[in-house]
This record gives structure tokens, sequence and C-alpha cells, in this order.
């Protein structure tokens, strides 16, 4: 009779292992990316970038290393194709890390990271993207592109980012919130009302941004209209100063960031296209002020290419 037991219980054990194995192949490519450390994919040959892409121009990169948002890229690639058609911008969206080489990115005013996750640059290409900023490019990061994916470097987390994810709420992880704007004379903000209702994943930093020289903040969530909760045990509550949007200056480039846009939903909401429009009319500068050639550096002496 045990003998039958153990039979069962190890065919049991066989199966369950199968099981787990077939998950573990099924998925490989999602435990690579969230649990060990990103995959490892860098282009060395750019793509066939168009050489008469009108001006003022936008280079949507959608890379990921890291978790990808398979739903939000696609969703913010046709909403930044309906706004370069809107307001006659040139636009080329890739996700070919070659593209960022010195002679490609100057035919463009700004660059987008929509949901760029992980270390997705080779060193020169690196170098590359911080000559842009720093000389007078614009930068619009969007959600993944202010996680903790990008910690490795150095000068884009302190220099572009400027504080560090450390979760969302996952449960639930989307939640309806209000958004507080806080400055409305920057151009993502002017004209939009004092409060934004909207369902995203809320990230959370480790302290706010606002103490960060030269870095001013554009909305802040009220945490008092959700449930920040804990992310692996660490509280995701930043208090009444929980800042969502930020503009700065890196180098002569102006840099902003927007913490939302996890959900493709996001990127057909009238008033977050409005806010994300007003952020890129500002990095290309056709609207609003700021890192001129004599504006303050934000970029840390400090800090690793």
């Amino acid at each position: 009779m045990l003998r039958k037991v153990m039979k069962v219980v190890g065919l049991l054990v066989l199966v369950a292992s199968v099981i787990a194995a077939f998950g573990v192949w099924r998925n490989w490519d999602m435990i690579q990316r969230v649990f060990l450390g990103g995959v490892k994919v860098y282009e060395t040959t750019p793509p066939n970038v168009p050489a008469d892409i009108p001006r003022p121009a936008i280079l949507v990169f959608s890379k990921t290393n890291a978790f990808r948002h398979e739903e939000a890229i696609p969703a913010a690639a046709t909403m930044f194709d309906e706004l370069a058609k809107e307001n006659g911008w040139g636009i080329y969206q890739t996700e070919n890390g070659a593209t960022f080489r010195p002679d490609i990115l100057a035919r463009f005013d700004a660059v987008v990271f929509s949901n760029v996750s992980g270390d997705v640059f080779t060193p020169e290409q690196r170098a590359a993207f911080r000559a842009f900023v720093e000389n007078g490019g614009g930068f619009v990061g969007i959600h993944a592109a202010g996680d903790i994916s990008h910690k490795a470097w150095d000068w884009y987390m302190q220099s572009i980012i400027g504080t560090r994810f450390i979760g969302h709420p996952m449960d639930p992880q989307f939640q309806k919130a209000i958004m507080r704007i806080e400055d409305h004379a920057h151009p993502s903000t002017k004209g939009l009302p004092a409060t934004l209702e909207r369902t995203d994943e809320w990230y959370s930093f480790d302290k706010s941004p606002r103490g960060v020289p030269g870095l001013t903040v554009l909305a802040t969530l009220d945490e008092s209209t959700y449930k920040p909760g804990t992310f692996f045990g660490t509280s995701l509550a930043m208090g009444k100063d929980h800042p969502i949007a930020w503009w700065r200056c890196a180098g002569r480039g102006r840099v902003f960031y927007a913490a939302g846009g996890h959900t493709a939903e996001t990127f057909g909401d009238p008033a977050y296209r409005r806010f994300l429009n007003g952020a890129v009319v500002w990095a290309i500068r056709r609207a609003g002020e700021g890192c001129g050639p004599n504006a303050a550096s934000a970029t840390t002496p400090a800090a690793r290419p």
C-alpha cells in the first residue's frame, strides 16, 4: 500500500514539475525582463531614417529590455502619429537603439521615451543621447521611462528623472485617483482644469523630486483619493507631496517627465493627450520658456555617462 502511495506521489511531483517547467518556458521572456535584470539586446545598425523629415521633428522611442507595456506602446504610437499630423511635426518611431547616433539625432528636435524600460543603449548610444539633450535637444519621458529598470545609468537617473521609483500599487494595481495641477503656466498644463480624475498604475518614488535644483513640479497625486498600499513590503505613501509630472533642464536641454501612462486608455483620454501634446510643444521649443544657452544646468557633474 505504501509503495502505491509513493508511486502516486512521485507521479504527482513529476506532473507538477512538468507543468512548472512548461510555465517557465512559456513565460521565460517575462521572467528575464522582470526578475532577472532584463534582456540584453543592443542594436548596432541603425534603421534607414528618412533624411527629409520635416522640422520640428520628434523621435518616438519605445524599446524595452525590461517590462514591456504591450498595450500602451502601440496606443501611444497611434496618438503621437495623430498629434504629429495635427501639429505639422515630423515624426519617426523606432525601437532600434542604434538610431541614437549624433548624425541621426541631429535631424530631431526632441526625443520621446514611450514606456522605454531597461538598459537599452550601448555606451556610445548613451553618450550620443546625453550630448543631444545637454546641447539643447528636448526630452519627454512617459511612465516606464522613470522606473527602476534604468537604475544602472547614473546620469539618466540623476539628471533626467531626478528621483528613484520604489513601486506601484498591486491591490488593486489600477486605481482611480485625482491629479492636482500645480502649475498652469507650462504649455502641458495650460488650459487644463485644477484636477483630473484618472485611472492608471500610480508610481511612487523614494522622495519628492521637488527639492532638485531647477526642477518644477507640474502635477501631484492626491493620496486621499486612492490607496497607495505597499510594494513587496515597501510603503508607497509619499504623503501630501506626491509629484507625478515635472520639468527641468539638463544642460541646455528641456526635460519633461510624466509618470502616468500604463494603460492604452491613457492615450485616448482627451485631457491627457492635451497634456502630452503641450509637453512635446514645449520640448521642441515652440512654446514656453526655460533651458536657454545661459540656463542653470541640472546635470550632476559627478554622474557617470
